[in-house]
């Protein structure tokens, strides 16, 4: 599976590009659609489930403009995107998100998503003049390949991405995905 195959899957799920025109609508610097959006899809794929939507619990958008929302000001459009389309919208502002995990500030947004914590999270898609963008600082060889490992530029979390995999229960979701850390 290539780079071009993912965006070809999206491009292909009427309501991701519905969710990705809602986002493109917000004129967010820098911004992209990451996390459960790409990295589910491609696992569903992989292990040949057929949805409707992406099974994600919200949408993850996210941007990086040092002059732009501050965290209570991306909360309040959340929550007003959440209202108009009854979809779960999480925005944040990279350039304040650094803070939560006591790290130097970030230099972009794919700066922050080479932070995330696992590499196959760390992917981003975001739409530009009707045109689909891949963002994948790790590059996309973990996704495809069904593995979890933990980002090389998210040191000392291993208890947190053993605890998201438990959590999400994503090997009971994606019964071939292979857990590259120690156990």
């Amino acid at each position: 599976m290539t780079e071009k195959d993912i965006l070809n899957l999206i491009k292909k799920d009427p309501w991701m590009m519905k969710v990705l025109k809602i986002a493109e609508q917000q004129n967010l610097k820098g911004w992209v659609i990451g996390a459960g959006f790409v990295r589910n899809k491609v696992w569903d794929y992989l292990h040949g489930f057929t949805k409707k939507e992406v099974d994600t619990p919200d949408i993850d958008l996210v941007y990086f403009d040092p002059e732009g929302n501050t965290p209570e000001k991306d909360e309040i459009l959340s929550e007003k995107l959440k209202k108009e389309t009854g979809i779960n919208w999480e925005i944040i502002n990279e350039a304040f998100a650094h803070t939560w995990n006591h790290r130097p500030p970030y230099s972009s947004t794919e700066d922050a998503l080479s932070k995330w914590t696992e590499t196959a999270t760390g992917i981003g898609v975001r739409l530009k003049n009707d045109k689909l963008i891949l963002m994948a600082p790790h590059g996309i060889s973990d996704l495809v390949k069904l593995i979890v490992r933990p980002s090389p530029n998210f040191p000392g979390y291993l208890p947190l991405v053993k605890k998201r995999v438990k959590e999400k229960q994503w090997l009971e979701k994606w019964p071939k995905l292979k857990l590259n850390y120690p156990k």
